[in-house]
């Protein structure tokens, strides 16, 4: 049979791989409990007031990837399976590296120089191999949930600046962004307002649009303020709901 004859068109729909970070408390573990009959793999333990299913606390990488060998060789009705979160799931790995190398920093793996993060890229590679099958072999969506932090961003076609990301080392930043198909920003709606500072000055401050410290929404597209990226054609803002979500998804055509 002739190599040819296996080429695909047209859209091959698949169950989505999204990260969505941003601040503590803003509900990012809500909106994954959300998703249709979603089974935890907690790295940290931020979900013991909400309703979900979930594995034991994973204290070792070890737990994690047992967890996922458990979803893809069992028998089991969960459709998503999401990692809570990424930054703890990182010391993890660093722990790990740590052990294989008999150290106890990751910048003094095999003699420094930051070849620790490298090695821990592997360990990435093998968590998202894993996911990939659970997605292929039995139809799961993924939801990778991180927390934030405010990095300075070198723009090669404007001045520096600081915008959030997740809270992960670069390496693993750019492997998982290329990885997922939408990386979301969780936080709220701000206006930006005058107040007086005394002595006849004035100074702008941020204040929350609508009660509740402010609409909580989702940011899908990247610029100077975050990083996000989507695969969906989905508008930039979105309310933080996974009905949301998969409403804006539907309208745009669905997953990739």
């Amino acid at each position: 049979m002739s190599l040819l004859e296996n080429i695909q068109s047209g859209k091959k729909p698949m169950p989505p791989r999204i990260e969505i970070y941003g601040v503590e408390g803003i509900g990012k573990t809500t909106v994954g409990a959300s998703a249709p009959n979603a089974i935890f793999i907690p790295t940290e333990d931020g979900q013991s007031e909400i309703d979900c299913h979930r594995f034991p606390l994973a204290r070792r990488l070890s737990d994690v990837t047992e967890s996922l060998t458990a979803l893809h060789q069992e028998q089991h009705e969960f459709q998503t399976v999401i990692i809570d979160s990424l930054d703890w799931l990182e010391r993890l790995i660093f722990d790990e590296v740590c052990r294989e190398y008999g150290v106890r920093s990751i910048e003094k793996a095999d003699g420094g120089y930051a070849r620790g993060y490298v090695y821990a890229l592997t360990h990435w590679r093998k968590i998202l191999s894993s996911l990939d099958s659970l997605r292929s072999e039995k139809g799961m969506a993924c939801i990778l949930i991180a927390h934030c932090c405010v990095e300075k961003f070198d723009d090669p076609e404007t001045t520096a600046y600081d915008r959030y990301a997740p809270r992960l080392h670069k390496h693993a930043n750019a492997l998982i962004s290329e990885w997922v198909d939408a990386v979301l920003f969780a936080t709220r709606r701000l206006r930006t307002q005058k107040e007086d500072a005394g002595f006849g000055r004035e100074r702008t401050i941020a204040a929350p649009i609508g009660a509740d410290g402010g609409e909580r929404i989702l940011r899908t597209v990247g610029g100077p303020a975050c990083v996000a990226k989507n695969r969906f054609n989905l508008p930039s803002e979105l309310p933080l709901s996974w009905s949301a979500l998969m409403d804006a998804m539907t309208a745009a055509g669905g997953t990739k």
